[in-house]
């Protein structure tokens, strides 16, 4: 039996959606309030202008598979899954207007009421997380009368379509997402793209709906940095093309997941210091760089974002594993953990330190000349083993990757509070006081 889709909002992700399900078998209706647009897609053409679209929804109707309606009762009776793709524009305050999308959960919630058959409904608009569990479940729970989870499914489901080329996207996406309230849900809307061959990943609602964030924000950043270096490039005289064409060839930290895990700030003796020297030149220059000029400042905030967890638990009795800026390195400078430590010894707080790297090397050269001349007082609450710390520490501060941090679980005592800068430790449930992720 084909699978039935009703698509709410015959806009760009809409018009694309329905056309391309009906291209893979499925008999789609299109719902939109904006009679032009319903008429358009029944006659055979697109709502969007793009290369290959308008000929392909032409054919989907034709074939039958593709029809649209303003009748929402309609649609949600002869369907069994139902895609919201209206708009959420942004507002003048850059929050965003989800008028459109609590209309559509509405008007489905109502159809759903008259339903016996079991329904899912699957967010596809691009939201913030929180609003499909906050407010697109509970609206769609009061006009139906019925129980999410139990009468009907709901998942969240980004899209990854870019105008211009979201025919091509459609088909070849980097991966499918469903953020599914169930895992029955999940598995039903996930027949949708059995025939796209992508990775698909059922995971939950939240991370479903800031991926999507997550990617649009890293683009951004993208096409900022590459402005930025480029104007710099431009004031210095160089090929701006080819330094990021080499830059892109580094598939193992440009290009790749490298530095791409939240967790504590970065340090050492590089990234600084470079960072700096390049901002510095750009001021001479008369070139602005603020997003390069922001990066320090955000490194800085994240640092102190773990004082101010640590020093929040009220306790004072404090151990930190980890000093270098990097497991298995000895090299202090600039280390994030150094200036935490700095920070807490400020406020007066008891601290006792552990790294086996840093004894094991014996300091030798710029990182001895570095402690002797910056922090001399670290060496008096340096111990020699993790146990030493953990016995003498009221909070216990995990500051890097260290294998050995990984194994502390069964030497924690019952009252310690946990602060895991690295994801050392598996997060604990959330209403575990006792553990506490910097990022997570």
């Amino acid at each position: 039996m084909t699978i039935a889709v009703s698509v709410f909002g015959l806009g760009y992700v809409g018009c694309v959606s329905a056309t391309c399900l009906a291209n893979q078998g499925f008999d789609v209706i299109g719902v939109d309030v904006n009679l032009t647009k319903v008429k358009l897609v029944a006659n055979g053409h697109a709502t969007v202008v793009e290369d290959g679209i308008d000929p392909l929804t032409c054919s989907m109707v034709q074939a039958g598979r593709l029809t649209a309606t303003s009748d929402v009762a309609t649609a949600v009776r002869h369907s069994s899954i139902s895609l919201i793709c209206v708009g959420t524009p942004s507002q003048a305050n850059g929050s965003l207007d989800l008028r459109h999308v609590q209309r559509a959960a509405e008007q489905i919630g109502h159809a759903l009421r008259e339903k016996d058959e079991h329904h899912v409904v699957a967010l596809r608009s691009t939201v913030l997380p929180g609003t499909t569990t906050g407010m697109l479940i509970p609206t769609l729970e009061k006009a139906s009368g019925k129980r999410a989870g139990h009468d009907f499914g709901v998942c969240m489901n980004p899209e990854f379509l870019r105008e211009g080329s979201s025919l091509r996207d459609f088909y070849h996406p980097p991966f499918t997402v469903i953020g599914a309230q169930t895992e029955a849900a999940g598995k039903q809307l996930a027949e949708l793209y059995s025939g796209i061959e992508a990775p698909l990943h059922i995971t939950e609602i939240g991370v479903a709906e800031m991926l999507k964030y997550a990617c649009n924000c890293f683009h951004g950043l993208k096409v900022t940095f590459a402005n930025e270096i480029g104007n710099l490039c431009k004031a210095l005289g160089t090929d701006s093309h080819e330094v990021m064409r080499l830059f892109c060839e580094d598939r193992k930290l440009n290009i790749s997941p490298s530095y791409l895990r939240p967790g504590f700030a970065f340090g050492g003796s590089c990234l600084g210091k470079d960072l700096r020297a390049a901002v510095y030149r750009a001021r001479e220059l008369d070139v602005e760089v603020p997003v390069l000029s922001a990066i320090l400042e955000s490194n800085r905030k994240q640092i102190q974002k773990a004082f101010e967890m640590v020093h929040g638990t009220g306790r004072r009795r404090v151990g930190l594993l980890g000093l270098s800026f990097k497991a298995g390195t000895d090299d202090l400078r600039e280390s994030p953990i150094v200036s935490l430590a700095e920070m807490l010894i400020g406020k007066g707080l008891s601290l006792s330190i552990y790294d086996g790297s840093v004894a094991q090397a014996g300091l030798m050269g710029a990182n001895r000349e570095y402690i002797e001349r910056e922090i001399p007082h670290i060496w008096s609450v340096m111990r020699s083993s993790i146990d030493e710390v953990l016995e003498s520490s009221d909070v216990v501060v995990i500051g890097n990757g260290a294998p050995k941090f990984r194994e502390i679980q069964s030497s924690l005592k019952t009252n310690q509070i946990v602060v895991d800068l690295v994801r050392a430790l598996e997060p604990q449930p959330s209403d575990d006081d006792h553990y506490r992720g910097i990022c997570w």
